[in-house]
């Protein structure tokens, strides 16, 4: 169990150290510092910090402006620690996740919330309806006209939403493409950054990742050759490139536990039956070690 510390702050020029010290203060180890608007909901920082809490752990901030600006951020943020196990404590608001009191202020603000979005709804449609009977349809005008600024505006803001989306994702995907692009073909690509990706994660589809990738290209993010095509290989040869990814991606894996993934990518053992084990990713590491796809072995810092 940890307590571990978020502390943010909206711009370059503001300073995130008198938060840090009151964390630590509290006894916050690890401290987690972020430069981002309080409005942004899709925070890198923020984001990795709740998908690596563990049943246990409380997330502690000075105050809860410093995590969310709405109540509906704050109670999502608050469920998805729950959903985890974990607690949300806040050092300068009645509010924290563990203790009674702090859940009945927390069933407060869910009802609160709930009454919010209750009477927002009641207002639209009064709102909707009374427009409808003075003949005014609702909508933007610009769109429902079809103007074409109207237009170039709505997509230059979607393609900016996709592009912040796309971003966000980045660390889960990117170094497998730079690393293994264009010797793997697209399809070994999406299976094994599928095998390794978080509980909870969309899992890719070839075309979502090729469109991906392109994107980054254009942006100048991935170098071109990673969308140079791959060339044919045997299916021995598939199996060394996509057994070599794995071990080179995280050369501290066991035997079963390369195995394990291969399984989890239901590639087909070199016999084309049952499945892999660890003799078996034993004997293609040593073949992959054989083409140069792999470096030699250095007992000092790899198990095979």
């Amino acid at each position: 169990m940890a307590l571990i510390g978020y502390a943010r702050v909206s711009t370059l020029e503001q300073s995130t150290a008198s938060q840090v010290r009151a964390l630590r203060k509290a006894g916050c180890d690890p401290v987690h510092e972020e430069n981002a608007s309080g409005g942004d909901r899709s925070r890198p920082v923020l984001k990795r910090l709740l998908e690596a809490v563990r049943p246990g752990d409380t997330l502690v901030v000075v105050r809860i402006d410093r995590l969310a600006r709405s109540l509906s951020h704050l109670l999502e943020v608050i469920e998805s620690l729950q959903a985890r196990g974990a607690a949300f404590k806040s050092l300068e608001d009645p509010i924290d996740t563990a203790s009674a009191q702090g859940k009945f202020t927390l069933q407060v603000l869910g009802a609160a919330a709930e009454f919010e979005r209750a009477l927002i709804r009641e207002r639209t449609r009064t709102g909707l309806e009374s427009a409808r009977r003075k003949g005014r349809i609702g909508g933007n005008p610009g769109l429902r006209d079809k103007d074409p600024a109207a237009m170039r505006r709505l997509r230059a803001g979607q393609e900016e939403a996709r592009i912040r989306k796309l971003l966000d994702t980045t660390e889960l995907w990117v170094p497998e493409v730079r690393r293994l692009r264009p010797d793997t073909p697209w399809e070994d690509l999406t299976r094994l950054i599928n095998a390794r990706l978080p509980a909870g994660e969309a899992p890719w589809t070839r075309e979502r990742l090729v469109r991906a990738t392109k994107r980054l290209v254009r942006e100048g993010m991935l170098e071109a050759r990673v969308l140079d095509r791959a060339p044919n290989r045997l299916k021995d040869d598939r199996q060394l490139v996509i057994v070599a990814g794995i071990v080179g991606a995280n050369d501290a894996l066991t035997l079963q536990e390369v195995a394990d993934r291969l399984n989890a990518m239901r590639e087909p053992t070199p016999s084309g039956r049952g499945r892999w084990g660890a003799s078996s990713v034993h004997m293609v590491i040593g073949q992959a070690r054989k083409r140069g796809l792999l470096p030699e072995k250095d007992p000092s810092s790899t198990p095979f």
